[in-house]
């Protein structure tokens, strides 16, 4: 089976317990939105990857045109559209593997995801792509590879009793390399939290 199709069916069957858990750390929450918002206009038309619940979606709607928020989960589209009815900016689709929206988007937003998919380099050229001339992919990825050693050991085993999905390890920099060779330019980055460290970054379609 697919990792891909695996990981779809982790994140339905946790879905109701996710969309119920509290963010850890707000503040980190909050100064990510702050720094998105920044960078997007009430013209643009954005795609949001891996959307979950639909909160950061909602959160950002009075600060874009539109957004089309998307996520291979179908629990997780299910209440993402439960708890935005009556949002008219913002829609809820359900995409599978292989099968990406059709752009041109302005934006392109991922978060809390990169870490969870299998071939990135492949992924983020094809997010280029999606993205009209000079569009901007905004993302904030865990980056295992720096956090401590325990986490890395813990995933596994994890894994193996169904209370994780498929983990990507890579640090700081091998994430920054594989969005620079797949055509972007770095305008934005800094983690926070620290620990583990989570790294936001802002790159421009070269």
């Amino acid at each position: 089976m697919p990792s891909a199709t695996i990981s779809a069916a982790f994140w339905d069957r946790i879905a109701r317990k996710y969309a119920a858990s509290p963010i850890k750390d707000m503040a980190s929450y909050e100064h990510t939105l702050t720094r998105t918002a920044a960078y997007l206009s009430n013209s643009d038309r954005v795609l949001e990857i891996g959307c979950g619940t639909g909160t950061t979606a909602l959160k950002l709607a009075p600060f874009a045109g539109s957004i089309l928020a998307t996520d291979f989960a179908p629990g997780m589209i299910a209440i993402a559209r439960e708890k935005g009815a009556g949002t008219d900016n913002v829609r809820f689709e359900t995409v599978s593997a292989g099968a990406p929206p059709q752009g041109p988007f302005d934006a392109i937003l991922g978060f809390n995801l990169f870490h969870l998919v299998p071939d990135l380099p492949q992924v983020l050229a094809g997010l280029r792509d999606q993205l009209a001339p000079g569009g901007l992919l905004i993302s904030k990825s865990a980056c295992l590879r720096d956090a401590n050693p325990l986490i890395r050991l813990l995933i596994p085993a994890m894994q193996l009793v169904g209370k994780a999905p498929y983990v990507n390890v890579f640090s700081v920099a091998g994430l920054e390399r594989m969005i620079t060779d797949a055509g972007f330019e770095i305008v934005e980055t800094g983690t926070f939290p620290k620990k583990p460290p989570a790294r936001f970054i802002v790159a421009r379609k070269r």
